[in-house]
């Protein structure tokens, strides 16, 4: 089922990972790191391929509809994990 959120606000997610969460989401889903970034706004499909990121001009950076929001999923449980460690 697609999600849409803005474009900072996937960026600020993005931001937020700790170090090596990008190759963590990669090995569990066997893609490529890249493609992994691109998914995150990045845009170097050299050594990545596009993962259904549309990305529309308007507010907060845009509106970005993502058609598969796994990745997006993944990213923000690792995020859950890193606040309850903290919080212990």
């Amino acid at each position: 089922m697609p999600k849409t959120i803005t474009f900072n606000e996937l960026r600020r997610i993005k931001a937020s990972l700790p170090e090596g969460s990008t190759h963590v989401i990669a090995d569990k889903l066997n893609l490529s790191v890249q493609t992994v970034r691109n998914y995150f706004g990045g845009s170097n499909y050299d050594f990545g391929i596009h993962m259904g990121v549309h990305i529309e001009p308007g507010p907060d950076g845009g509106i970005v509809v993502l058609d598969d929001p796994t990745i997006l999923d993944m990213a923000l449980e690792i995020l859950e994990k890193q606040k309850f460690k903290e919080e212990v």
